[in-house]
């Protein structure tokens, strides 16, 4: 037991400094008597609603006063407000929200750390650090509420236990990134190519015996069903994320986010994601070069191409799949000291980008009683 936790005695850095940086963020809104604007970023209110209401339409238009349709609740899945749910029970709704959240963060850097030494990457501890800071979205994604951090870690999970072919545990791990966000049906897309590839290709004759041990992976598609049954029981609509309203962002042809008329998107300073796309593709890249028909490399390379045919303005936050794979990719550049002086002279840069997101991106609520 103790040869187990001193394996992770060098997480205790990354543990700290998560927890200071946290603080950090909080500080000015705490000082100033304004937490209420770190409770108020979207989407954590509308987790907080299914926390508190689940799905059903007249329990949140009598509780809450968000302007929101009441079929937009199913955009959101609940694997999220089923752990704010759980920590509701010792903590008012909007600290079980961010607690959720610190403690999501955590274990990414727990997971992230963890797949990095079975894939012999030095340097490990550092890197794992650095998922706290880049892409610089995260750092808002952990620090109000947000679903990311918690799906980053079950999809890290699904691929660690399936690299180590513990199929079982790689499957509940999806099934909990299903719950949590639509998009981890693209690590099961990637799971079958990788199987296809590894097992299929080139085979004269499929070995059902050698496919079965999969058969665990399935649980992730198939956790979406009582998902839909829930929204049946609670909403009246076995499909309603599909009639959820403006909320599918996935058009074709691709690169759609330039056409700027569309909803989501508002205007013509779109720059970055250019360098977005660059990005997504170098890494792909580069973790071919290096992994070839791995997991690893077949995975970001699905979910890159999907972020390609993304019309929406914030496509950093819809590539939040790819931010351990920008690092695991680029991992010796990140590791040089050029990198690490430039990173540390622009970490004010980040603070201060968080702080005016986060002071920005609010919902409008009128009455925050109900959310206690």
């Amino acid at each position: 037991m103790e040869k187990k936790l001193a394996r992770f005695r060098p997480l205790l850095i990354p543990f700290l400094i998560l927890a200071i940086t946290t603080l950090i963020i909080w500080a000015p809104f705490a000082l100033n008597d304004q937490m209420t604007r770190i409770f108020a970023n979207y989407d954590g209110p509308n987790y907080l609603v299914i926390a508190k209401c689940g799905y059903d339409p007249d329990c949140i238009r009598t509780t809450f006063s968000q302007p929101l349709p009441l079929e937009y609740y199913p955009a959101h899945f609940p694997g999220y407000p089923l752990f704010i749910k759980i920590f509701d029970l010792f903590l008012p709704g909007w600290w079980a929200m961010l607690v959720v959240n610190f403690l999501a963060t955590a274990s990414l850097i727990t997971i992230f750390y963890l797949l990095l030494k079975s894939l012999k990457v030095r340097g490990a501890v550092w890197l794992a650090t650095l998922i706290l800071f880049l892409p610089a979205r995260i750092v808002i994604l952990r620090s109000v509420g947000a679903p990311e951090t918690l799906f980053l870690t079950a999809l890290l999970a699904s691929i660690y236990f399936f690299r180590k072919e513990k199929y079982f545990a790689s499957g509940l791990f999806l099934a909990a990134a299903q719950i949590t966000k639509t998009p981890a049906i693209i690590l099961f897309g990637a799971y079958l190519i990788t199987i296809f590839l590894k097992d299929i290709w080139g085979e004269k004759k499929i070995k059902v015996k050698k496919l079965i041990k999969y058969w665990p992976l399935t649980l992730g598609p198939l956790t979406i069903i009582p998902v839909f049954l829930i929204f049946q029981y609670q909403a009246g609509d076995f499909l309603a994320y599909f009639h959820s309203g403006d909320n599918f962002h996935i058009v074709f042809p691709p690169f759609q986010t330039f056409i700027s008329s569309r909803s989501w998107l508002g205007d013509f300073w779109l720059e970055d994601i250019i360098y977005l796309y660059f990005l997504g593709g170098i890494t792909a890249t580069f973790l071919w070069k290096k992994y070839k028909a791995d997991i690893i490399t077949i995975f970001p390379a699905l979910f890159y191409l999907a972020t390609l045919f993304v019309a929406h303005r914030d496509l950093a936050r819809y590539s939040s799949p790819l931010y351990p794979f920008y690092i695991l990719a680029l991992a010796p550049f990140l590791k040089k000291k050029e990198f690490k002086i430039v990173f540390f002279l622009l970490l004010p840069a980040i603070y201060l980008y968080t702080i005016n997101f986060i002071n920005y991106n609010l919902a409008p609520i009128a009455d925050w009683a109900p959310y206690f």
